[in-house]
């Protein structure tokens, strides 16, 4: 007896089960599980699904459509932008240094002050240098009236000479104290011009427009020509306007960069914050690659009369090589990473497609899509962890922006 109610249990079961498995479909849609059993195997074995993580694969529609914000695709003008961390150089940075020995006077700038090429910085004690112009100047004039005489004795000779009453020797001699005066005059002359040349040592100018840096002698110090110590340099001038902006790139993109260059003048931003931007062009490329790195070193020339960049200063570089006037570009979110690579999630009749795609760059928020899109989709950027291929969404408006903090009060 036992054993026959086991075996009516059993048959009974097989039956229950049967009928379960032929009428899973309506089963599936009476509990709201959305597509049938069938779709979701299929929707998780499509080479598409596979793209996605382990934990992304499952039931195409759990709980009904899933609220996703998307965004329209739509041809656009995007710039080929390379990024690079740049350093900021001074085009000149020059050492001011004494050129005579001689005492500082007076100085006339003060420490980090804006000069202008000419402006006159340190003046040295030019007494010593003074005097010796007086005394050449006298003997300057003392050759003047030894020339005139010899000159006046040469004509008396020849004028004998003619009348058979001086010598040739006579007038030969005379002839060469003529020579002999006017050597003297010239060497007289040489002299003074090269006293004047160092008087003018004596006073120590900017030679380019920049800001000059910390002052080590002051008023009152010896400054000496062979000194070496750390008090020979008076000061340090740095042109700052323009400014170079040095940075490093990829061996592979110089190629790109040389034929942007070939074209025209390649923009060139230095970026110290989100509003605080300089912009100018490229103007040197090395002429060789670090086979250390990979890379070479480039520079950018930048107006700065604003002087937002300063020497030293770390920046991010944008460097424009051209634009590429049909580009297909989306939202960065909408991009998502799995294991065979980048997929969006494209949303048709309702229903969300994953789509692998192949992303050119990113810049500003935004990827350039070379392969996998046309223009006119539209593409989830919000909402896809809920997603899988072949679900069912439903739009939604994006959420408004957050307000800005108001900035605080100064003073």
């Amino acid at each position: 007896m036992r054993m026959v109610r086991l075996a009516v249990m059993a048959t009974v079961a097989v039956v229950v089960g049967g009928a379960a498995y032929a009428y899973r479909d309506v089963v599936a849609q009476r509990l709201g599980v959305g597509g049938s059993a069938k779709g979701a195997e299929l929707a998780q074995s499509s080479p598409a699904a596979m793209a996605q993580p382990q934990g992304r694969r499952g039931r195409a529609n759990p709980g009904g459509p899933v609220p996703v914000v998307v965004a329209k695709i739509a041809q656009k003008p995007m710039p080929v932008v390379v990024d690079a961390v740049g350093t900021v150089q001074a085009i000149a940075s020059i050492q001011i240094k004494p050129r005579l020995d001689s005492q500082i006077v007076k100085v006339h700038v003060e420490e980090g002050a804006l000069v202008k090429e000419g402006d006159l910085l340190f003046e040295l004690d030019s007494r010593t240098l003074r005097a010796q112009i007086g005394q050449i100047e006298a003997q300057i004039r003392k050759d003047k009236a030894q020339l005139a005489q010899a000159r006046r004795d040469h004509q008396r000779y020849e004028d004998l000479l003619g009348k058979n009453a001086g010598t040739v020797v006579q007038r030969d001699t005379a002839q060469t104290a003529v020579k002999a005066a006017e050597a003297q005059l010239e060497a007289d002359e040489a002299a003074k011009a090269n006293i004047q040349a160092s008087l003018t040592y004596t006073e120590i100018r900017a030679p380019v427009s920049g800001r000059i840096g910390s002052i080590s002698s002051k008023a009152g110090a010896v400054v000496r020509v062979g000194d070496n110590s750390v008090n020979s340099t008076l000061a340090t001038i740095n042109q700052i306007d323009p400014i170079y902006v040095t940075f490093a790139i990829p061996q592979v993109i110089l190629p790109d960069l040389r034929a942007a260059m070939a074209k025209g003048a390649v923009t060139v931003t230095a970026i110290v914050d989100d509003t605080k931007k300089q912009s100018g062009a490229m103007a040197f490329i090395e002429n060789s690659v670090d086979p250390n790195t990979g890379t070479v070193t480039a520079k950018a020339r930048i107006g700065n009369a604003s002087e937002l960049l300063w020497p030293g200063q770390f920046v991010k570089v944008e460097i424009i090589l051209g634009v590429e006037n049909s580009a297909i570009a989306v939202p960065s979110a909408a991009v998502q990473l799995g294991p065979q690579g980048a997929y969006v999630f494209v949303v048709k009749d309702g229903t969300a497609e994953l789509r692998p795609v192949i992303v050119k760059r990113t810049q500003n928020g935004e990827s350039v899509i070379g392969r996998g899109l046309q223009d006119g989709e539209q593409v989830v950027v919000d909402g896809q962890l809920r997603l899988v291929n072949g679900a069912a969404v439903a739009v939604r408006a994006p959420p408004p922006e957050p307000a800005k903090p108001a900035s605080p009060p100064r003073g």
